[in-house]
């Protein structure tokens, strides 16, 4: 196996993919497969830090929608990513990678409390670090706390592990032939709204030039092959790949 091209990265990863075929809640043979993915990173001798979100069991802004009040929506969100974050470090620890869960908001019984310097540090002794209960804000999405984490740590790329192949012109789902782009400006992903991040995220990676890969991460094998330098899906970033 060829080496890494990145030495540390922030992969983030949506809710809804935990939850594979049933829609809801986390799916054991989903969650297997994402930590092979994952250990496979790690033995290529790479500092692998996660961001998960929480749709899968609570989405905040949508229980909003519904007449919640939004802060108590989110922080209920925010809940919902820690779940997540602790089926994953289970999961990873099971194949024998040394992992630590840092969470936004302060329950000791379950995670650290998030402190930068002791992430890197994690990272440094080659722990997967595990980021939950986003910003610890409510209103900021798991996105936004997906850049904010990556800029902290130093990671030198987010890489978005989502169920289509990358970003696409329009909804590949309901528009098959939609055009996939394999480079594009963090502009261009404002300007035409294109369903990546949240605008504050992407603002976030724009104005500090964080470049993102959006890929596919059902397709087994596909993040080693962005580790590695392969082009998989989709750059954004303001310069060429």
């Amino acid at each position: 196996m060829s080496s890494a091209k990145y030495r540390r990265i922030l992969l983030k990863i949506s809710g809804e993919i935990l939850a594979g075929d049933q829609g809801y809640g986390i799916q054991p043979a989903v969650l297997e497969n994402l930590a092979e993915e994952v250990a496979a990173v790690a033995a290529l001798n790479v500092e692998v830090a996660l961001v998960i979100g929480g749709g899968n069991i609570f989405r905040g802004i949508a229980a909003s929608a519904s007449g919640m009040e939004r802060a108590s929506a989110d922080y209920m969100g925010m809940l919902a990513t820690v779940l997540n974050a602790l089926a994953m470090q289970n999961a990873l620890e099971r194949k024998g990678v040394s992992t630590r869960v840092q969470s936004a908001i302060e329950m000791r019984q379950l995670a650290e409390g998030y402190i930068r310097r002791r992430a890197i540090r994690h990272l440094e002794k080659k722990r997967v670090v595990i980021f939950a209960g986003g910003t610890g804000n409510p209103y900021f999405s798991t996105d936004t706390a997906a850049a904010l984490r990556a800029m902290e740590i130093g990671a030198e790329v987010i890489m978005k592990g989502t169920k289509v192949n990358g970003v696409f012109e329009a909804d590949p789902v309901t528009n098959p032939t939609a055009k996939m782009f394999t480079e594009v400006p963090f502009l261009s992903i404002i300007n035409k709204n294109l369903k990546v991040m949240d605008s504050t995220a992407v603002t976030l990676c724009m104005d500090n030039n964080l470049p993102l890969i959006v890929f596919n991460l059902k397709e087994r094998g596909n993040l080693a092959k962005v580790v590695r330098g392969e082009k998989i899906g989709t750059l954004v970033t303001a310069g060429s790949r």
